[in-house]
């Protein structure tokens, strides 16, 4: 049973597909595919692409050109809830798109067409990712707090919320967690992709997973040494929580 490895980030990316064995690269819609082996698994890997429709393309390409069968998400995201973090891990069990907005035709953020707000993910999945984060902010926490002067990681499960803009102010922070929260949505996390591909696999009956690292707490601090934190922080999980997380996957 093939799996898709999808990545927000280059950085993300480069060290699975050096792990992988006999990893061959296919061009198919504008984006490169890797295929190979790892740890006992046959893998693709790809890069999602910014924002929800980029992300969604690859989720059915993945689906309709490569077969996979089973669709696992890593990346960053901005830190909405209470006690998350910078350094944390954020394991998703549902999605909803906070800029969905189809009323009064529809309640807000109702997804027209299928009756509900959030996107589930897969129970087995999301129980396997969420003990190799555990795992990883575990054995990474130290080199975390030297290099960052932050707490000790976390990882978190819960709602993550995908929408087409980038939250990086206070006040738009601020008010995305608390309309959201009025509405009965505890959300801990905010990106831009993970719900499209959530869609994508609810639509196709393809089990799925995702985490987030936390980057930054989504406020007027987003953007400040972001790059970096990709490079010592975020990359780094995504490898070791791949790793663990197809270690405890069943073939």
């Amino acid at each position: 049973m093939t799996i898709a490895i999808l990545s927000a980030l280059p950085q993300e990316q480069e060290g699975l597909v050096h792990a992988m064995s006999d990893a061959q690269g296919t061009a198919h819609a504008g984006r490169m595919f890797w295929r190979g082996r790892l740890h006992g698994h046959d893998v693709v890997c790809a890069l999602s692409g910014i924002g929800k429709v980029a992300a969604a393309t690859t989720a059915t390409a993945l689906i309709e050109r490569f077969g996979v069968r089973r669709i696992a998400f890593t990346g960053v995201a901005g830190g909405l809830g209470e006690g998350v973090r910078v350094g944390d891990v954020v394991v998703a069990d549902e999605y909803l798109q906070h800029d969905l907005d189809a009323s009064p035709i529809f309640p807000r953020w109702e997804m027209p067409g299928y009756g509900r707000t959030r996107l589930p993910c897969d129970p087995e999945m999301t129980a396997a990712l969420l003990a190799a984060a555990q795992a990883c902010v575990a054995e990474a926490g130290e080199d975390l707090r030297a290099a960052h002067a932050t707490t000790a990681p976390r990882a978190h499960q819960g709602l993550i919320a995908s929408g087409d803009q980038f939250v990086g102010t206070a006040g738009a922070s601020s008010a995305l967690a608390q309309g959201l929260r009025a509405a009965g949505h505890e959300v801990l996390a905010v990106e831009m992709e993970g719900a499209a591909v959530a869609q994508a696999c609810l639509d196709y009956g393809v089990p799925f997973a995702a985490m987030r690292t936390v980057s930054d707490r989504a406020d007027d601090s987003a953007h400040v040494d972001f790059a970096e934190f990709v490079r010592v922080v975020a990359s780094r999980y995504a490898l070791r929580v791949v790793d663990g997380f197809l270690r405890r996957l069943a073939v």
